[in-house]
Formats: C-alpha cells, sequence, structure tokens
C-alpha cells in the first residue's frame, strides 16, 4: 500500500513540475488543490513562476509542509499588477474559504457613528458598517462613547430622527433637534453644510468647532440675547465633556489604524490599535492558525479586514518584514545547516513584500506606511508586543487548563474510590414520546474528548418512550461488541439520568456480560443543568463540590454527551420525515423510495423534476405526475432538503 502510494506521489510530482516550468513571470494568484479536486489555499505573487516553484523547493516550516504534502496539482490567473493581485486573493478566499488560508471572522463589532445616504439624512449609531454609500466614523470604544457623541450631535445639529416621515412634526423639532422635514421644505444646501460640519467634527475638527461656537456666544452675549448665549456655552460645555475623557496619545489628532504581529508554534496573532482624533481608542486580537509564510498571511489578513469594513482611517500602519523575523519561532527562522540557511535567503518566496503596500493605497485609497523610526515606529513595535502577549496568553491559559484537566481526572477517581480513570464512556438517549428514538456515546481519554471513538445508536427493541429498556439495550450491544472485538475497556462509565437509568445498565453489564466496571450517574436539575454525581447500587450521592474542576469536567462530559445524542436525534427525525411523505404516495414501496433518493438525491430534487425524469427509474408518466403533485400540494421546504446516508457511524454496534 505505502509502495503504491509513493509512486501516486511521485507522478505527481513530476506532473507538477511540467506545470512549473511553464508558469509565467507576471504577477498573479494561485489556487492549490487536493486529491478530491479542492481549492485548499490562494495565494498572490508579484512573479508568479518564483512564488509557486517556493513550494515544491527549499525547506519549510512544519506547519508548510502539511500544506504541501496535500498538494496534487495548482491552477494560477495572471493579473495586470500587484494591486489586481491583492483584490483577486481576496476575492478567491472568500469564495473558497481554503482550509489552509487565513480566514477573517467577525467576531467582535465595535460602534460606529453613520451619517445615511438619503433625501433627508439621520444620525444614527451602528454595529454593522456596510457599503451603502452612507458615511462612517469610528470606530468607538464602547456603545456609551458613541452614543454620547451622538447626543452631543443631535444637540448642534439638527437631522431628522425619525426612520419614516411622520404627518406632522414631534417633540424633537419643539426642543430645537429636528429641522422637521416632515413639515418644511429643506434645501440640499442645508443638508449639505450640517453633514459637512458633522464630518470635519468626527474627523477630529471638533477644537475649530468649539472656537466657532464661542465667538458665537460671545456675539449672542454682547446683542443682550443671553438665553441663546447659554445655549451655545452649553454645547461648549457638553463638547468638552464629551472629547476630554480619553487621553491623547498623539500631538496630532489623524484617524489610523496601527497593525502588528507575532508567530508562535504555527499560531498567529493580528493585534489592530484604533486611534481616533489622536486619541487610543481600543484594540482589538484576533488569533488563528497559519500554514504560509507568516508576513504573507498576515497581509491576507489585512487585505479581508479592510474589505469587509469601508470605514477607513486616514493612515495605516504596518510592520515590516523585519518585525516578521523577530516574531517567528526560533525553531524555524532558519534552518539547520548553512546550505540550508544560504538556500532559504536566495528562497524567491522572500521576495520583498514593499509592492503590497503600494497595491494596498491604491486599492484602499488612503496614505499606507511602514515606519522605519521615531514614535510612529514604536507605536506599530507596541501592536507587535501587544500581539506576542496575547499569543502566549494564549499558550499559557492551554498549559493551565492542560494541567487542570489531567489533575481534575485524578481526583475524580479519588472521589469515586475508583483508582487512576483514563477512559470515561458516556451515554444519554433522545426521542420525542418514543419516536425515532437513539442514544449516542462519546468517550473522554484523560479528560479531554476522542471524537473518533463517538458511537451513534438507533434503538431496535424498544417501543414508546422507555428510557430505562433504552439504556439497556444500548449498554447491551456496546459491550457485547467490546468483547467480541477484544476493543478496549473504560475505566468508568457516566450514565445522562438518575438511579433507574444507572440500575439498568448495571443490571445489564453484570447480570448478563458479567463486566464490572465502575457507573455513575448524573442528574440534572429543573434548569437542566448538572447538579449531582451518583455512584454505586443503590445509587448514593457524592459529595463533589460544584465549583470544583472534577465537577466541570463532568459538566463538558454530560453536556458532550447531550449535544451529539440530540443532533443524531434530529437528523434521524428529519430523514423519517422525507421518508413519510414518499411513503404516503400510493405505488411508492421501500425499494421504489430508496431508487428515487438515490437516482434525485434530495426530496427537493423530487419535487423540482419533470415527468420525463422519472422514466430512467421505470416509473410511467401517470405516477411520475401523481409523485410531482403529491409532494408539491406540501410545503415545499418542510422537512430538511437533503437525506445523509452514512450519518450512522458504521459497525456492528453502531
Amino acid at each position: 500500500m505505502s509502495l503504491n502510494g509513493g509512486e501516486d506521489r511521485q507522478k505527481t510530482m513530476e506532473a507538477i513540475r511540467h506545470k512549473l516550468a511553464l508558469l509565467p513571470e507576471k504577477p498573479g494568484c494561485y489556487l492549490m488543490k487536493n486529491r478530491e479536486g479542492t481549492i485548499i489555499y490562494v495565494g498572490k505573487a508579484k512573479v508568479l513562476r518564483n512564488r509557486v516553484r517556493s513550494y515544491f523547493t527549499g525547506s519549510h516550516s512544519a506547519k508548510t509542509q502539511v500544506l504541501v504534502g496535500e498538494i496534487v496539482d495548482f491552477e494560477y490567473i495572471v493579473t495586470g499588477s500587484n494591486m489586481e493581485a491583492l483584490i483577486l486573493e481576496c476575492n478567491l478566499i472568500k469564495k473558497y474559504h481554503p482550509r489552509y488560508n487565513v480566514l477573517l471572522k467577525d467576531d467582535k463589532s465595535f460602534p460606529y457613528i453613520k451619517i445615511t445616504h438619503e433625501t433627508h439624512p439621520r444620525l444614527e449609531v451602528t454595529r454593522r458598517v456596510l457599503k451603502d454609500k452612507a458615511k462612517y466614523f469610528g470606530p468607538y470604544p464602547n456603545a456609551f462613547a458613541a452614543q454620547q457623541t451622538k447626543k452631543l450631535l443631535d444637540r448642534l445639529y439638527p437631522l431628522r430622527k425619525c426612520n419614516t416621515l411622520p404627518d406632522k412634526v414631534c417633540l424633537y423639532y419643539h426642543i430645537g433637534q429636528c429641522i422637521a422635514p416632515c413639515e418644511y421644505e429643506v434645501d440640499q444646501a442645508t443638508y449639505d453644510k450640517m453633514v459637512g460640519e458633522i464630518a470635519r467634527f468626527l474627523n477630529g475638527g471638533h477644537d475649530e468647532i468649539k472656537q466657532d461656537l464661542t465667538r458665537k456666544m460671545n456675539e449672542a452675549a454682547e446683542e443682550l440675547n443671553f438665553e441663546r448665549a447659554k445655549e451655545l456655552r452649553d454645547h461648549i460645555i457638553h463638547i468638552d465633556a464629551v472629547m476630554e475623557k480619553q487621553k491623547i496619545t498623539t500631538t496630532d489628532s489623524v484617524d489610523r489604524d496601527i497593525f502588528g504581529f507575532s508567530v508562535s508554534k504555527g499560531w498567529m496573532c493580528v493585534q489592530i490599535m484604533y486611534m481616533r482624533q489622536g486619541k487610543m481608542i481600543e484594540r482589538r486580537a484576533t488569533l488563528f492558525p497559519y500554514y504560509g509564510e507568516a508576513y504573507e498571511d498576515f497581509m491576507s489578513f489585512v487585505t479581508q479586514y479592510y474589505s469587509e469594513n469601508p470605514a477607513l482611517p486616514r493612515e495605516i500602519f504596518l510592520p515590516s518584514e523585519e518585525a516578521e523575523e523577530g516574531a517567528a519561532d526560533a525553531a524555524s527562522a532558519a534552518p539547520d545547516t548553512a546550505a540550508a540557511a544560504e538556500e532559504e535567503a536566495s528562497d524567491p518566496a522572500q521576495e520583498p513584500k514593499t509592492d503590497v503596500k503600494e497595491a494596498l493605497e491604491s486599492w484602499l485609497k488612503v496614505k499606507v506606511h511602514v515606519p522605519q523610526r521615531g514614535l510612529k515606529r514604536k507605536m506599530v513595535a507596541m501592536a507587535c508586543e501587544n500581539a506576542k502577549v496575547a499569543l502566549d496568553e494564549k499558550f499559557r491559559l492551554a498549559e493551565r487548563d492542560e494541567s487542570r484537566t489531567t489533575k481534575a481526572v485524578e481526583n475524580l477517581g479519588e472521589w469515586l474510590g475508583i483508582g487512576k480513570v483514563h477512559r470515561i464512556e458516556a451515554f444519554d438517549n433522545s426521542n420525542i414520546q418514543g419516536s425515532d428514538p437513539v442514544s449516542a456515546m462519546v468517550v473522554f481519554t484523560d479528560g479531554k474528548p476522542d471524537r473518533k471513538e463517538y458511537r451513534k445508536y438507533k434503538i431496535r427493541t424498544v417501543q414508546g418512550p422507555d428510557d430505562y429498556e433504552t439504556m439497556r439495550e444500548v449498554v447491551r450491544r456496546r459491550y457485547e461488541r467490546v468483547l467480541k472485538d477484544n476493543l478496549q475497556m473504560p475505566d468508568l462509565i457516566v450514565i445522562d439520568g438518575g438511579r433507574g437509568q444507572m440500575s439498568a445498565a448495571i443490571d445489564v453489564l453484570e447480570n448478563e456480560l458479567g463486566l464490572y466496571i465502575p457507573v455513575c450517574g448524573l442528574v440534572k436539575d429543573v434548569k437542566h443543568k448538572t447538579a449531582q454525581l451518583l455512584i454505586g447500587d443503590p445509587a448514593e450521592v457524592v459529595p463533589l463540590p460544584r465549583d470544583s474542576q472534577e465537577f466541570y469536567l463532568l459538566q463538558r462530559i454530560q453536556e458532550e454527551v447531550h449535544r451529539f445524542a440530540i443532533t443524531f436525534h434530529r437528523e434521524t427525525r428529519a430523514k423519517s420525515m422525507i421518508v413519510s411523505q414518499l411513503d404516503a404516495i400510493p405505488g411508492i414501496g421501500e425499494k421504489r423510495r430508496k431508487a428515487l433518493l438515490k437516482h434525485f438525491g434530495s426530496l427537493k430534487k423530487i419535487k423540482e423534476a419533470e415527468v420525463g425524469d422519472f422514466k430512467p427509474l421505470g416509473i410511467g408518466e401517470k405516477l411520475a405526475a401523481q409523485i410531482i403533485q403529491a409532494l408539491n400540494g406540501q410545503n415545499p421546504d418542510s422537512g430538511p432538503e437533503e437525506e445523509q446516508p452514512g450519518s450512522l457511524e458504521q459497525g456492528a454496534d453502531a
């Protein structure tokens, strides 16, 4: 088997070498494919020939070797410029979602202030930034800061507040916070002036606006219009109150996004620090595994980030490639030998990325800097340092969780008086009033889920909602298989249930199979949360503290087996709904039902078929018309669209 596999790989590499010789020396994108023809990685290059060849020559990090080991073919698309390659790469990643690319997930959205693009514009706070021609300003550190700023602007600039124009003026008009386009004609010049001043304010011009208000306040006082002067003074006080809550970190007031990144143990952390109006208002860390070149995957993240976020700053600060070298693992920073070091130095994969800076500027129409010295470089270094800290914290937490889990497993055995617990098998049943009953088993090894060992069971012998008999059947089937195939025995069996389910399982194990494996039960409270641990026959409560790591481990096991069982039950019930719809049609028996589903693939496709599509199955026009009519007489969206054979794991115990 391994010999044939080696021959196949040699043939694959030979075919790849032939394609490599035909690569052009032009910019573009490349798409790496695996044996199934699935696109697993998308990249861009200034020179396609050099970049793609670098994957199949020289040495690579362990994670890049995993990627290269799956590549059996590639495609490429030539572009007219680096900017086109940058945009195309971003679009291809969005289209194909390759497993080895950095995929940007919108795990946190910050609030923005939005001026809508409408005949009568509105000011609103939103967390969704859309490409709808509106003006967006932000992000703000939290919703309160955004709402306070909006409240201030509402006092200064009376844009409409209503989503739809009412029949008559509302309270906002009477308190001077709306110009009432519902009642009075408002010309475009008035709106343009207000929108322009709001934009100037939010872009850092609040000092100028404050000076203008101060001048108007003094004029009003000289004219003895003290009420107007007091109103303007209140506006100035509100500006000071809102704008001075944050610490100014730079002498200018330019909006900037400052990026930094760090890599370690195959993971990357990208840190974005948001500066608005000269103030550091927020930072955001995103962690993900990466498989390609560190700087290239970092730039891929930046490109995707701005493709989804049209609210752009005036400047973007990026770390240099040298920052990558400082951030990379010492193990993967250089090969073992001097010859390999020389080879890597000439590796075309290490081509300069300065062209990406120019491409980003051309695409986004904002200034992109890679600071080399001074305060700006320190700001980027701070972002990189924060990324490193976040990454180190991730690994420290993982190590702490690992040690906690190990200790919890050891202590659990002591609490139960059964010694060391290495393998735990947990069972749960799922049905709705006895219909489509199923059971599921999950396995935890040394406190961690071992998903390859999970099993699903369709209940064969029990009629109606009998949880005890269902538990008897599934325990009997599982451990008959364990004995027959000499599989590994568990150190502990966990039953999601109380004394009745435990007694049923123990009876089968001891009296039918002659097995004496410790069995414990997990009882839930009225809120369906893990409440008590039971063990023994008759069952007794184990006084396990509810805030202990051992109790937390049992909660995870119970939640996981419940999730696995209920998911399987939903799949089974969905398939039975498909079967029942077809079985209700006269002339359709089990054989024809299976043939129909095999031929068309899903119930939806049968509904959409024409009468002639049934001919290959030997079904005449009359019956075909009856099938189509019967299925479309019901709601075509009811039930799942596809039957998934193989959702039940194979094996005699399933």
